[in-house]
Order: C-alpha cells, then structure tokens, then sequence
C-alpha cells in the first residue's frame, strides 16, 4: 500500500496550497509515484495544480445513480464504475491527480460507494505515496476501507479560530477510527514566532507544530495569473518551509 500523507483544516487556512507545495516537494525529490487526491467538496487543489478538472468521484456516482440500468453491453456495474474512474485520472509526468468531488444526495448511495471505495484503495497501492486535502469533516479518509494514514497535517492560519477548528478535528479522530501513525500541527501565514496565546491553546490540544508557513507574495500572484505551484521557485518562503517540515516528517 501507499504512504498515506493526508491534510485537514477547516475552510480558507491554505491546506489546499500546503497540499500542492508537498505534491511539489515529493515530485522535486523524486518520491513518485504520486497519487493526489483532492477530497474537498470545494475542489480547488487541481486548480492550484494548473488543471481544469472535468470529471470526478461525485459525477460518476450521480451518473449512475441517475440510470442504473445504463451499464454498456458486455460490462457489470462494478467494471463499468471502475473503468469510469480510471478515465477521470489526470495524468502528468509528475504525478496523477484524481477529484472525489462532491458528496451524494438523497437516496440509497451504499452499494455504489463501496465499490468506489474499494477502487481507490486498491488503486492506491500502485503509488508510492498519495496526498489527501480532506474536507474538515474528513469524510474521504472515514470512508477508506484501510483507514490508515502515515501522517495528518491539521492546518491552521495564524487565528484562534483555525487553531480551534484542528482541536475539534482532533477530537474526532478516535470516532472516525482512522490508523494515524503520525499527527503535526502545521501553522500557515504565520510569524517567525507564535504568540503566547496561541501557543497556549497548542498545548491545550497536545500536539506539536510541525511547522510554520510563512506568507509568501507569490502564492497571491500565482492564484492571480492562474499558474501551477509546481512552477514555484525553490527559494519561495513557502517553498523553503515545506521543504524544511517534509525533510523532518516524510524523510
């Protein structure tokens, strides 16, 4: 199976870009095969990865769900369903991306969700690592039939807010039932020292800052002129930061 590097964190503290940055620092280190995998209903990581995303997990399950019976000749569901993901993979030479998209509406979505499930867990085990931006609620990792991962980043802005968003997402962990070797507190648009305040409540939650994300200028021009982060210099402060926490917990 792959190594499992997954991010959390509630909307708006930069957990899709962290993402991107380590999606970046993989591929620059040579730790490929990469699958990301863009778990946020929001679904913006293929958007700071430079791609326009055209199919995703949500889509094919409404597909389905809207006409069961529309299984082409020659094929069972479970073969058609996984032969649809299979074509909603962007593939680059750095890595493959692959968008579970929104969440199901009313009805019955059990039978098509354990297939879906299944697929992506088995199709995980054809890479060497895989890069999860969950949603705060982390539903994806929930649904995983291993339910294991290597190492959970929970990433707050520099607020009471975010930081009481990741205590909350930690506090749910043990319901969730998920295998996590390895939890880090990761800070974005922070100072190079943390307030005693905010510090407090890190020891309140009991988990160690893994890092600190500076804020970068380019991260605002790059959205702005709609460029991949994996064109970032390596100079980029966010760069250099990533760099620094990836050596530390994914060496």
């Amino acid at each position: 199976m792959s190594k499992v590097i997954a991010f959390a964190g509630k909307g708006g503290v930069g957990k899709t870009t962290v993402a991107s940055l380590v999606v970046r620092y993989m591929n620059k280190v040579d730790k490929g095969p990469i699958l990301a995998v863009d778990a946020d209903p929001n679904s913006n990581l293929g958007e700071t990865l430079g791609h326009s995303v055209t199919s995703t997990i949500g889509d094919i399950r409404e597909t389905y769900m809207k006409d069961p019976q529309g299984v082409p000749s020659g094929m069972d569901k479970v073969n058609y369903l996984e032969t649809l993901v299979e074509q909603a993979i962007i593939e680059t030479p750095s890595y493959d991306l692959l968008v579970m998209g929104r969440q199901e509406g009313q009805g019955c979505y059990c039978m098509v969700n354990n297939i879906l499930n299944n697929f992506t867990d088995r199709l995980s085990s054809h890479y060497a690592y895989m890069v999860v931006d969950n949603e705060a609620g982390m539903e994806h990792l929930s649904r995983r039939t291993s339910g294991k991962v290597d190492m959970l980043f929970l990433v707050t802005d520099y607020s009471l807010r975010g930081l009481r968003a990741v205590r909350r997402i930690n506090s749910m962990l043990e319901s969730l039932k998920l295998d996590v070797k390895n939890l880090a507190i990761l800070v974005t648009r922070g100072p190079e020292k943390l307030g005693d305040q905010f510090l407090k409540e890190v020891e309140e939650i009991g988990l160690p800052v893994g890092g600190i994300i500076p804020n970068d200028p380019a991260l605002l021009e790059f959205d702005m002129e709609r460029r991949s982060l994996m064109e970032l210099d390596d100079n980029s402060p966010s760069v250099v930061a990533v760099t620094e926490v990836m050596t530390q917990y994914c060496p």
